[in-house]
């Protein structure tokens, strides 16, 4: 990797900032996915994705009422699931709040408590809370508040025990915004003049890699463009640069143009600095910016080049972010496919993947269910799910690699999370585990359902959840249907259960940069699966929800941004035509 901070194939593809054509457009820092600059960030501890967000909560029972406030950084490059738990408290007659943050990555509660003092004296103090009288508590999910057009809910207060019961203890209204700093992005294009020949028996292979300056006197590398070959007035193309990840317009940027090498050890042709808005004015006049380059001899002194930085190209627009389209009434619906192959083993033994405990003790299966499932179902509005099973002997006697969970010959949604649980418990016992292990079929479907979707409703965007406990037998049909589905608005996540060998998830998640390839030599337009090996997750200290969606948004918006799909307006809210999913 070398100067160049990209794996993608062997450093010469463009990292961390747009290129547009006529078909595709990602936006950098805000539909970023799996490439080096977000890794170079995440090593430094450095977040380029994320949103400010602010609860205003309104609290009444009784006559009394407290209005309140607080806000939460929090990165959208992954599904928001954050729960508010509210508990109040009442002692004496004045009153005062006292906040409390829960930081746990995996459910993280924002908690408040509410409660009467005697006086200022005792405000200053801090409280016992058992000291307290228990008034009420409520809770909710971050995503059913920003999924609303009005991000506003209203909860009732309940007792310990979760319910209201005959007594009216009051309610809770819970209002949300985004507080970005800016949804601004630069596009530009650059090229270069009479560069310096690096190379002895060619032209030098120039690269741009542009860095944010920082405090301490260093620098960030925030993007960089591909590698030209063989050419000293390359022109590169468009790079898209957010101003989250460029903090202002004024800020220095350090610009600087190497030869590629294979090795890593690319050459230095020159470099220069300028802010946004001198790139900007080098656009309007259309003049070049002269590279320089540091004296070896000479500690202190620049050389000043003949060769030049030109801006060819310059525009401001609006970067929308993934609040932006599901508070304006975008959808995520949610789909899921079920690995009913023998490798599993029986159902009925409690060694098996799929058994069912007695005492409500949740499989791998269950699990990954219920937590995914809990996350997105608050971001489809009706709530009804397509689930399907795979590797398994129907009730005919045939195995089938897409059948109904719910057993139905027409139809595979069910209601909730609720009707998934009940249809996969169903069907153990009505379907014969066989295989082999196929996951082409269930790709096909659900990307079927995403193609007839985008002839009525481009504010649905599909996710289709795949549990898994073995080794693929069709890894190239997976990947022919994988290559075909990224044109489409459906990303794939992946839940590797048991200890088989997983290396070929691992191919289909491209985390690497290499994206998918069919057997035709297609690649695929972008990044949609993600995958996550559950005995990786256990004992550690993060989710498997987590772990499977923070990916997704970044996929959601590079799909939304390539198809120049921009949030709905807030004086138009969008049909919700529900078409129901067949076989």
């Amino acid at each position: 990797m070398g100067n160049c901070f990209s794996d993608v194939k062997g450093g010469q593809q463009a990292v961390g900032g747009a290129q547009r054509s006529s078909h595709q457009t990602a936006i950098s820092g805000n539909a970023g996915g799996n490439d080096a600059a977000h890794l170079f960030f995440r090593s430094k501890g450095l977040h380029s994705l994320y949103a400010q967000i602010e609860y205003y909560h309104t609290i009444t029972w009784g006559f009394l009422r407290l209005l309140l406030s607080f806000s939460s950084c929090k990165r959208w490059n992954r599904i928001e699931y954050s729960t508010f738990g509210i508990n109040l408290f009442s002692r004496k007659k004045n009153c005062s709040t006292n906040m409390r943050r829960d930081r746990c990555l995996t459910k993280r509660k924002l908690s408040l408590s509410a409660s009467k003092l005697l006086d200022r004296d005792i405000a200053s103090k801090m409280l016992k809370l058992k000291d307290q009288e228990f008034l009420g508590e409520a809770n909710c999910v971050l995503s059913e508040i920003v999924t609303k057009r009005s991000p506003n809910l209203t909860l009732h207060l309940q007792n310990k025990n979760g319910r209201s019961g005959l007594k009216n203890l009051g309610t809770l209204s819970v209002h949300a915004e985004e507080t970005v700093a800016s949804g601004i992005a630069f596009e530009i294009t650059f090229r270069c003049s009479q560069l310096v020949n690096k190379d002895l028996f060619s032209k030098s292979d120039p690269f741009l890699r542009i860095s944010r300056l920082v405090e301490n006197g260093g620098s960030v590398p925030i993007c960089k463009t591909e590698v030209v070959s063989n050419n000293l007035n390359p022109i590169w193309k468009p790079l898209s640069l957010t101003m989250q990840q460029l903090g202002s317009k004024d800020n220095p940027l350090v610009i600087e143009c190497f030869d590629f090498n294979n090795s890593g050890n690319h050459g230095l042709i020159g470099k220069v600095q300028k802010s946004i808005v001198d790139l900007e004015k080098l656009h309007k006049e259309k003049t070049g910016a002269n590279f320089i380059l540091p004296s070896s001899r000479h500690h202190g002194h620049e050389k000043v080049l003949k060769s030049q930085l030109f801006v060819d190209g310059f525009r401001e627009k609006k970067v929308y972010s993934f609040l932006d389209y599901v508070s304006s009434g975008f959808e995520l619906n949610f789909l899921v496919a079920v690995d009913f192959t023998a490798s599993n083993g029986n159902p009925r033994s409690p060694d098996s993947l799929h058994y069912i405990d007695p005492a409500g003790r949740l499989n791998a299966y269950q699990q990954a269910i219920m937590e995914v499932g809990e996350v997105l179902q608050f971001y489809d509005s009706d709530r009804r799910f397509p689930a399907w099973g795979f590797g398994g002997k129907t009730y005919d006697g045939s195995v089938s690699h897409c059948f109904n969970l719910n057993g139905s010959a027409s139809d595979s949604e069910v209601e909730g999370i609720e009707g998934i649980m009940a249809a996969y418990s169903s069907a153990l016992y009505n379907i014969s585990l066989s295989g082999p292990t196929l996951f082409g079929q269930v790709i096909n479907k659900a990307a079927e359902i995403a193609t007839h979707s985008l002839s009525h409703n481009i504010s649905k965007y599909f996710v289709l959840l795949i549990i898994t406990d073995g080794v693929l037998t069709d890894l190239q049909e997976t990947k022919n249907a994988l290559v075909r589905a990224s044109d489409l608005p459906l990303s794939v996540l992946i839940v590797g259960v048991g200890n088989a060998d997983f290396k070929q998830m691992e191919i289909l998640d491209a985390d690497n940069g290499q994206r998918l390839e069919s057997s035709t030599g297609r690649i695929a337009t972008r990044d949609i699966v993600q995958f996550v090996p559950l005995r990786e997750i256990y004992g550690g200290q993060i989710s498997v929800v987590q772990s499977l969606l923070e990916e997704l948004p970044g996929q959601f918006l590079t799909y939304m941004s390539s198809r120049d799909i921009i949030p709905h307006s807030a004086n138009a809210p969008p049909a919700h035509d529900h078409h129901p999913y067949g076989v």
